[in-house]
């Protein structure tokens, strides 16, 4: 996908499902740390359950909560989600204690266990700096994200993160990219916005005035909804997009 007569000041990405994703799926994950603490799951349950759980789920942001508050929150609203997702294969009752369980899965996310960055990522990410493009992260994810893209080497090609938890609006919601726009004292219009959700990444980018990209990562358990948008929106790999 070439751009011909656009060039961006700033290239703004989704995190998860576009830079980088989970090894196997979250299913194999549950599954996994489940098993130490001597619970038998099956992965694929697990994770149709959690796929569920997660988008029945109220948006991840806190708006007016006090800033001290914000990662205990996070770690209640995925904890939440996790004991939806057992609840729901029958198995919650199998633990002799989940909140040990949540306590070793929450941390065993906030490494680079469970990633993998998309092959695509790191080479983009060098052309786009060496072109003078500012990037940055716009994500609803948590305070893990940091740690995340400091253990995957991703946090250096990085001038601003933008999630939230941290700015009380998750994607859809416009106000999230208003305010990653305000950190590169730039105008909408020379911004796009990568991600791999048609209602958060690019619906969301077009309610702010920032032309949006669709990327289908093709992972297990969520797709993009491609069929209503041009072809000009969306890609397979960040190698397409040549500004």
């Amino acid at each position: 996908m070439i751009f011909e007569t656009f060039k961006p000041q700033v290239i703004f990405l989704d995190a998860v499902g576009t830079l980088f994703g989970v090894r196997d799926s979250v299913g194999e994950v549950y599954a996994k740390l489940a098993n130490q603490f001597g619970v038998i799951a099956e992965p694929n349950s697990l994770n149709q359950a959690f796929f569920q759980q997660f988008a029945a789920s109220p948006a991840m942001a806190f708006p007016e909560k006090n800033p001290k508050e914000i990662p205990q929150l996070e770690f209640e609203w995925w904890e939440l989600i996790a004991i939806n997702t057992f609840k729901q294969v029958g198995l919650f009752e199998d633990f002799k204690d989940f909140s040990q369980f949540f306590k070793a899965l929450y941390a065993y996310f906030e490494t680079d266990g469970p990633w993998f960055v998309y092959p695509d990522v790191q080479p983009t990410l060098k052309q786009w700096q060496s072109q003078g493009i500012e990037l940055g992260v716009v994500s609803n994810f948590d305070s893990r994200l940091y740690p995340v893209l400091e253990a995957l080497n991703l946090a250096e090609y990085f001038t601003s993160v933008t999630i939230s938890t941290h700015v009380g609006a998750a994607k859809p919601d416009p106000k999230i990219f208003t305010i990653a726009l305000q950190k590169h004292q730039c105008s909408s219009e020379v911004v796009v916005h990568i991600g791999d959700s048609f209602k958060a990444d690019y619906q969301g980018a077009e309610a702010a005035g920032i032309r949006g990209i669709l990327i289908d990562r093709n992972e297990q358990g969520k797709s993009a909804s491609f069929e209503k948008e041009p072809e000009s929106s969306k890609c397979k790999s960040l190698k397409e997009l040549q500004f």
